[in-house]
């Protein structure tokens, strides 16, 4: 609930009464109030006993206040309200009780009985009943857990493996030595105390038993013999559950409705009509589902908003005009029926609409042409608020980049943010309290415009941490003041990275830039210590009283740097070189410190025999510093943690929200402590990670430390990351670390187990790839507009984002996986090279970034392209004798065929230190041995094709003269092929179809554009390759085309999904004029025009750019190109192969080498990027397929029934010829990209299965092989185990 914010603050002071084994004493809360009123609360009972009571006691009151509150489930952050309400409470607005406290002698009392076992907590906010005024907790509610279990029974009896357990924890954080019997037992009674306390402080043995899941409870003298051996701790071998720590983009439940709510989109769409929709978007909060449209209906635009609930629920709603931030109410004579206009906004009652296929509730807004920026909006429903994370939903109504998002600078950018904090800078540098105060207001403001506001945030506070900008000027500022905006703008942080699960990566970005700050004595203490610190040790003058000045007027995180530099120079032996080389480390300057306000000009001059003492006092005093302005700093976030928990771990259970910490974080965090700076950092490591696994969960809830788990988090992550780089030279790599899965079946030497691993190494770059590149796409291009705006030099701008990567987490993974892999391919036998097409030649070397870059360039002396990527889908160059890459493109993928066939020597380089040195020999002539390649292109014709005068064809009416070589095959198949082996049903649009229908007079038009454009591309320019394709998508289907093809697929009981109505059919012919692929290299996006980027025509992919230069190679006539559609039946099938009967890598025709992945098949033939699942089997030993490489690939896609149109052209499957790949085909219906999950995979996991289906794809290809009488090229699907052909040609 949102409530009037006001003013007054409130200190929260937590009181609680000693608890004793006999008799039950209530939990007690107290809050001191403004003028001097108390509030104490009381627990008693357990949510668990339905015997929950909270007492709320008001003292030195002088007026009556009223209660405002309601309930909230575990894990739900929405208000719910009892169906019987006590005596006095009164319902308000729908969404709260407010409850007035009533006067009992001295005090005002309000008592609340809880009998559902179901409530995890009350919230709560105080009204003066005779004032319109609130009293809130820190801007927020009040909020009071019940506990869920009574404890005050008897303390039960620990079990013996428990003990154990927690005594090998105490051993560990002694550093594991060699323990006397004597000491063995001490751990052991020690260990029973503290599980004795715990006990006793309300923890179930239940929690303690988790806490130490996962701790070993081995003999000591059995571990440690074992850790002396390997030198890999046992706790290596654990294996935690992946799964939970997976960010996800939304989470979907099963909605009221009982539909799935997968549906709900699709039973919406049906209900309105599908077509003119400009916008779909749909939210999962709880267990409700919303869907939002934005469609043109006769003119105007319309907001539809779908709800999956039933009973009342309201839209409350109001629209921005001028920035995606404001809320106005909506125009008098707009408002949709069922509307009533309340204080600044409208609120229209859902109407419920049922069908056949499920019930829905729905508002439609019509916007009658106004040209508003969007629509805001929350739902009243249930009981309670429906809120976008608790913000509101916004709609953008524009069609371009909503709310000042623009492509001047790069794909999205919020400008009238950056353009405020560029015009408010001014008062930014007065002083970081100033900074801090408009940092707060502007993410409050920016919160509708999602991650790319967020990151404009980010990219000023990075500025402002690396010193581009001015930290104070002209402006003297108490530490407290600053330490306390600092502690405004940390909480909307931590409350950002709580509600908005898909900006949490910004949000930590963001935080690392800024210390944690503090209320009250906080920032004081930085004042109040420095002056105890010149008293105690007679430093009043010089260096140390300028530096005083500093401080009292305008401390920054530079004082850290001054105070770890004077501590230097003390240890040193007061050697000054030694403190400006601290200083110059961090970027203190001479010059620098002179310019400050309060400059510092002289250097540091102490007496000697007050070394110790300032050594003593100035190490204090950094952990104050730290404290404030040091987010990332390990030893003062793990203090702050572990003290705040200490000090309420008397009366809190440990996963409760006012609860500290668990046993084993804090024992982590302990031993972490301790040994932070141990040369030998396998345990140091474990810890680290240990610790952050442990906390993860406490960030995702709320919690009474989160902002200080949050900065410990962002430490311990800062800890890995120099941990590992300090460290890694010394790793020991005899033993591999723990890979779940994978780990289960290492052997020494084992290469099935190396290549499993390898697979897991190859996805995680690819994962660590794109998570490069959307930084790069989303960080970038506000980095350089707001640094362009400061006159930040070029090349600062330039790194900033390549900065933050490696800055980050990432960077240790990089690490490791460049130390590993040439482990693993030793092991796997793989070498640093993988040739996919061998061929003997020798040319000039030339270094590119990208094939795709020079893929119509003609080299005039035979060229060696060094290549960093290569898709998969780029045209080799002609003049090219050999591509050598450190890409990964599969060895089927269109480029590698290409290369195979034109007798081109490819190969991948897996080893970045050769690849390096290639590079470094361009210019060069490089042979690779020593022969140059004598190949030459056999002449090749083609028959231009006549229109038979139908235009569609049976698959017995397929022949030479009327479709391609794909449909000729599918009919050559059919009924040769057993019946274990299925061939889908087909249909065929045939040669000529397009000419014909381009020549009608209805798309006179579009034929003539497309005649004026070709003869631009006949004379070199093939830009307009893309505007004839674009003028193919303007062609009009006569009616004989549509009743012909659907009467034939009826006829081969191909199912057409969905009606058959003009919208259905509009989805097939656009489908046939143009092929999508619908994919992004980073993480899939949701389903609208914007996520997909690559548009090629059916049709008109004879005017690809690619195949229009493979035709000009061969010396084809491009003219005679013709252009049948094979029509199929789309197999969702569980995996994707392509088989070779001939190993293309060796030639030996003895080997079958196919590849497999998951899903449908376009992420094996188009540029995906990673492995699929490689194998080998010899023909005369089927049952024993050999696997060369396991599955790499992020992505799979996926779609719903659905047809396919594939491209089958006169110009593939020619002999001496290329063409296969050069030309597509289409989905009906919009693939699905989803992020694949191997662990459970069988093809991976399972032996059995996998030799299995293994064995019976390569048998599917022997007998396609024999039924040709020649190397086939196979492509298929398996469905439920089921082996499917969908195509097959002459392996050239």
């Amino acid at each position: 609930m949102v409530f009037q914010t006001h003013k007054d603050s409130l200190c929260l002071l937590v009181i609680v009464m000693a608890t004793s084994s006999s008799v039950q004493v209530p939990r007690v809360l107290h809050f001191q109030l403004v003028d001097g009123m108390q509030l104490q609360i009381n627990v008693s009972g357990c949510s668990s006993g339905r015997n929950a009571r909270v007492e709320l006691q008001l003292k030195n009151s002088t007026r009556t206040w009223i209660l405002h509150w309601g309930f909230v489930y575990h894990g739900n952050s929405n208000w719910y309200i009892p169906s019987e309400h006590s005596s006095g409470a009164k319902a308000y607005k729908q969404g709260a009780l407010q409850t007035p406290f009533v006067k009992n002698a001295d005090i005002y009392v309000v008592n609340i009985e809880l009998r559902d076992p179901k409530i995890h907590a009350i919230e709560f906010a105080l009204k003066d009943g005779s004032q319109d005024r609130w009293l809130k907790l820190n801007h927020g509610n009040f909020r009071v857990e019940i506990p869920e279990y009574n404890t005050s029974a008897p303390l039960p009896s620990i079990p013996k493996d428990l003990i154990d357990r927690k005594a090998y924890l105490i051993w560990e954080s002694r550093g594991r030595p060699h323990s006397s019997p004597e000491q063995q037992k001490q751990d052991y009674s020690d260990a029973l105390k503290e599980l004795q306390n715990q006990l006793s402080k309300g923890i179930s043995l239940n929690e303690l038993r988790c806490s130490y899941t996962n701790t070993s409870a081995k003999p000591k003298a059995q571990d440690d013999s074992k850790a002396s051996k390997s030198g890999t701790p046992s706790s290596y071998h654990r294996r935690h559950d992946v799964e939970k720590w997976l960010q996800r983009q939304s989470k979907r439940h099963e909605n009221k409705t009982g539909q799935s709510s997968s549906t709900l989109m699709d039973l919406v769409e049906k209900s309105i009509g599908g077509n003119n929709v400009v916008a779909r978007k749909n939210y999962f909060i709880g267990i409700y589902e919303i869907v939002v449209l934005s469609k043109v209906i006769t003119g105007d635009y319309h907001i539809l908003v779908a709800l999956n609930a039933k009973g009342t629920s309201i839209l409350h709603w109001g629209v921005s005009k001028s920035s995606a931030g404001e809320w106005l109410a909506p125009p008098s004579d707009m408002l949709p029926e069922k509307s009533k206009m309340v204080v600044g906004a409208c609120q229209t009652y859902f109407t419920d609409i049922s069908s056949v296929q499920g019930s829905f509730q729905l508002v439609d807004v019509n916007l009658q042409g106004r040209k508003f920026v969007g629509i805001q909006f929350v739902i009243w429903s249930g009981g309670s608020w429906i809120k976008n994370g608790g913000a509101n939903f916004f709609v953008a109504l524009q069609p371009t980049l909503p709310s000042g998002k623009v492509d001047g600078y790069g794909k999205g950018i919020v400008k009238w943010l950056l353009d405020e904090i560029f015009q408010r800078e001014k008062e930014a540098e007065r002083s970081l309290m100033h900074r801090f105060n408009i940092a707060s207001e502007l993410t409050e403001r920016c919160k509708s415009e999602g991650e790319l506001g967020l990151i404009a945030i980010l990219v000023w506070m990075r500025f402002m941490i690396c010193r581009h900008l001015t930290w104070n000027k002209n402006y003297n500022v108490k530490p407290r003041e600053i330490s306390e905006a600092q502690d405004r703008f940390t909480n909307l942080l931590q409350r950002t990275f709580l509600n908005q699960p898909n900006d949490r990566e910004i949000v930590r970005l963001i935080m690392a830039c800024v210390g944690r700050g503090g209320q009250g004595d906080v920032g004081q203490r930085i004042r109040d210590e420095i002056l105890m610190i010149q008293r105690n040790n007679d430093c009043k003058g010089g260096m140390m009283e300028e530096w005083h000045q500093k401080l009292h007027n305008n401390s920054s995180p530079d004082d850290v740097v001054i105070c770890e530099a004077l501590l230097n120079y003390l240890r040193s032996g007061f050697k000054l070189d030694v403190y400006w080389k601290t200083l110059y480390a961090h970027g203190l300057t001479k010059e620098k410190l002179a310019s400050y306000d309060r400059p510092i000009v002289s250097e540091p001059h102490f007496r000697i025999d007050a070394k110790d003492g300032l050594i003593h006092d100035l190490t204090m005093y950094l952990k104050t510093l730290k404290a404030v302005h040091s987010g990332e700093d390990l030893d003062s976030a793990i203090e702050s943690c572990l003290a705040s928990s200490f000090k309420n771990q008397d009366f809190v259970r440990a996963d409760n929200v006012f609860g500290g910490l668990s046993l084993k974080l804090q024992d982590s965090l302990n031993f972490v402590k301790t040994h932070i700076g141990d040369e030998n950092i396998g345990p140091l490591m474990e810890k680290l990670l240990e610790s952050r696994i442990e906390i993860r969960p406490l960030l995702l809830t709320p919690h009474r430390l989160a902002k200080e788990l949050l900065f410990l988090d962002l430490a311990l992550a800062s800890a890995v990351r120099t941990t590992m780089e300090r460290g890694i030279k010394d790793l020991n790599f005899t033993y591999p670390p723990d890979w779940y899965r994978v780990s289960e079946s290492y052997k020494p030497g084992d290469s099935q187990w190396a290549l499993q691993a390898k697979a897991i190494i190859d996805r995680l770059q690819i994962v660590l790839s794109d998570r490069s590149l959307r930084y790069q796409n989303n960080i970038q291009p506000s980095a350089e507009y707001l640094g362009k705006l400061f006159g930040i030099k070029k090349t600062m701008i330039d790194t900033f984002t390549e900065e933050l990567i490696r800055a980050g987490s990432a960077a240790v993974l990089s690490m490791l996986i460049n130390r590993f892999d040439p482990l693993l391919r030793k092991v796997a036998n793989l070498g640093c090279w993988q040739v996919i097409s061998p061929v003997e030649v020798c040319g000039h070397v030339t270094s590119v970034n990208e094939l795709i870059t020079v893929q119509n360039k003609v080299y005039r002396k035979p060229t060696v392209i060094i290549a960093t990527r290569v898709t998969g889908e780029e045209e080799i160059p002609d003049g090219v004798v050999a591509v050598l890459t450190s890409d990964m493109p599969d060895v089927l993928s269109h480029v590698s065929i290409r290369a195979r066939n034109s007798k081109i020597c490819f190969a991948t380089c897996f080893d970045q230190n050769t690849f390096r040195n290639l590079n470094d020999i361009s210019g060069s002539n490089l042979s690779l041995s020593s022969l140059v390649s004598s190949s030459i292109f056999r002449q090749v014709t083609l028959k231009r094709k006549t229109f038979c005068g139908r235009y569609a064809l049976s698959v017995e009416e397929f022949t030479t003269e009327t479709v391609g070589a794909k449909s000729c095959n599918i009919k050559f198949l059919g009924g040769r092929v057993p019946s274990w082996i299925r061939i889908p049903m087909s249909v065929a649009i045939p040669f000529e179809a397009f000419e014909t229908v381009l020549s009608q007079d209805v798309n006179k038009d579009v034929a003539n554009k497309i005649s004026y454009l070709c003869k631009f591309v006949r004379g070199g320019d093939l830009s307009k390759l893309q505007e004839i394709k674009g003028a193919i998508l303007q062609m009009s289907a006569p009616l004989s085309l549509t009743t012909e093809l659907m009467g034939k697929m009826k006829s081969a009981r191909i199912p057409w999904s969905g009606d058959e109505g003009e919208g259905r059919w509009n989805r097939a012919w656009l489908a046939i004029k143009k092929v999508s692929r619908f994919y992004r290299t980073a993480i899939p996006l949701r389903k609208s025009l914007d996520d997909y980027y690559y548009r090629i025509l059916v049709w008109a992919s004879k005017w690809n750019e690619r195949a229009y230069l493979s035709c000009m190679k061969a010396k084809l006539n491009h003219e005679d190109i013709r252009m049948a559609i094979l029509v199929q039946e789309v197999i969702r099938g569980d995996y994707a192969y392509v088989i070779h009967t001939k190993n293309p890598l060796s030639g030996d025709t003895s080997e079958i080498y196919a590849e497999i992945v998951k899903g449908l098949g376009e992420t094996l033939v188009g540029a995906y990027p990673g492995r699929a699942m490689s194998f080998i089997a010899k023909k005369n030993n089927l049952r024993c397929p050999i696997v060369t490489g396991y599955a790499s690939k992020k992505i799979g896609l996926y779609c719903k029934p659905s047809i396919i149109f594939r491209s089958d052209s006169n110009g593939e499957d020619l002999e001496g010829y290329a063409g296969a790949g050069l030309y597509d085909s289409v989905l009906m219906d919009e693939e699905e990209s989803r992020v694949l999950d191997y662990s459970n995979d069988p093809l991976m996991v399972d032996k059995a299965f996998q030799t299995s289906l293994l064995s019976k794809i390569a048998e599917a290809g022997k007998i396609i092989e024999t039924l040709y009488g020649c190397p086939q090229d196979i492509e298929g699907v398996v469905k439920d185990g089921m082996i499917y052909v969908v195509q097959t040609r002459p392996q050239v």
